[in-house]
């Protein structure tokens, strides 16, 4: 069972990771199928698999959890991504557990969303349809507003149309009434003393990641750069639903390379819950280093 929360400094700022709930992803099993490494070689993907003590014959599902981050820098209360909302009958949990942690949605006055998938935006509006975070500001990448807000084209997905479906779906509903509150950013900037937005496209248009600095404290919110800890080792694999896999492959190694070298705390959005860990930098490769005891 993943946990509601989990709460850790960084420097002078005081973080919690909030669960949102979790999400079954089925992956067919036929051919080695996996909806995470699409272009895998199917031989290679095996071996990968059973690195990680994983049946590739008997993984029929996985089960992700879905997290936020929020950041209390002791002047702002910064809240990444929104989860999933009613996307199933296991998310919709943030408001709950951010509550349980002493976090009502009116403290919230900042929201960076990475990027417009049902699992970050989700939560976004409130049953009544208005804002969930009533005096926040949302953030986001221009290109991403704009390429959901519109007609996007998710044909080179490789996904059902079902699911391609459920993308547009959810962007259209929980992205036009942040109309009055959103500010869109078009360049990497610092939006709060600390918190810093970097460009990282190729999962969607305008996907984004935070790096949060306090002192010589470094975190690294690197959402979906990559969705498992193979993608360290196989950093040219890419998953279903990436719009741009060139791109993918290309922020990968730029953001691994960042994080490794600076040796940045590094939050992964699919990892096992935290998500917590430091990538460490194996020959030309990648690998993950999960962190423990590190909860206050």
């Amino acid at each position: 069972m993943v946990k509601a929360a989990f709460r850790f400094s960084l420097g002078n700022f005081e973080c919690t990771i909030v669960s949102d709930g979790t999400f079954a992803y089925p992956y067919p099993t036929q051919n080695v199928f996996i909806n995470f490494f699409v272009n895998a070689p199917k031989e290679h993907l095996k071996q990968a698999l059973r690195r990680h003590s994983l049946d590739p014959e008997k993984w029929n599902q996985y089960i992700s959890p879905y997290p936020c981050l929020v950041i209390n820098t002791g002047q702002h209360l910064v809240l990444v991504d929104t989860g999933a909302g009613n996307l199933a009958p296991t998310t919709g949990k943030l408001v709950s557990n951010l509550q349980a942690e002493g976090v009502m949605p009116e403290d919230i006055d900042r929201v960076i969303l990475t990027h417009g998938h049902p699992d970050h935006i989700g939560g976004n509006i409130d049953k009544e349809g208005n804002p969930a975070f009533p005096k926040a500001r949302y953030i986001m990448w221009r290109d991403e507003w704009d390429f959901w807000t519109s007609e996007p084209n998710l044909d080179e997905l490789k996904i059902s149309d079902h699911g391609k479906e459920t993308l547009i779906k959810v962007a259209q509903d929980s992205l036009p009434p942040l109309q009055e509150a959103i500010d869109l950013i078009s360049h990497e900037t610092e939006i709060l003393p600390g918190i810093r937005v970097i460009s990282a496209p190729g999962h969607t248009p305008g996907h984004l990641v935070v790096e949060a600095v306090s002192g010589s404290n470094q975190l690294l919110y690197i959402s979906d750069v990559v969705l498992h800890p193979i993608h360290l080792e196989e950093p040219d694999w890419y998953s279903a639903v990436a719009t741009n896999p060139h791109q993918v492959v290309e922020t990968r190694s730029r953001l691994l390379d960042m994080a490794s070298k600076e040796n940045m705390l590094t939050l992964a959005s699919h990892f096992t819950f935290p998500g917590l860990g430091y990538v460490l930098q194996k020959e030309d490769r990648w690998r993950w280093q999960p962190i423990k005891n590190l909860q206050k």
